[in-house]
């Protein structure tokens, strides 16, 4: 829940701010805003993936073991 919550609170900020957010990054790191935006993606994206490999992939794996130990 906590890696959801650190993702949610990451990605909808983003959504409604992406304009600014680039524009801020851009100016900092002197990159223009176009390649920002994309590495704001990659981000999301490669958290979602790590996410779901390293917490929603177990937690189903568990599941899984504990449904077949009650049935025996």
């Amino acid at each position: 829940m906590i890696n959801l919550g650190l993702y949610l609170i990451s990605a909808i900020p983003l959504l409604f701010m992406i304009q600014w957010a680039s524009e801020l990054h851009a100016g900092l790191l002197h990159v223009d805003a176009e390649s920002v935006r994309k590495e704001y993606f990659s981000y999301l994206a490669n958290y979602k993936l790590l996410l779901i490999v390293f917490n929603l992939v177990p937690y189903a794996a568990l599941r899984i073991m504990c449904r077949r130990q009650s049935e025996s």
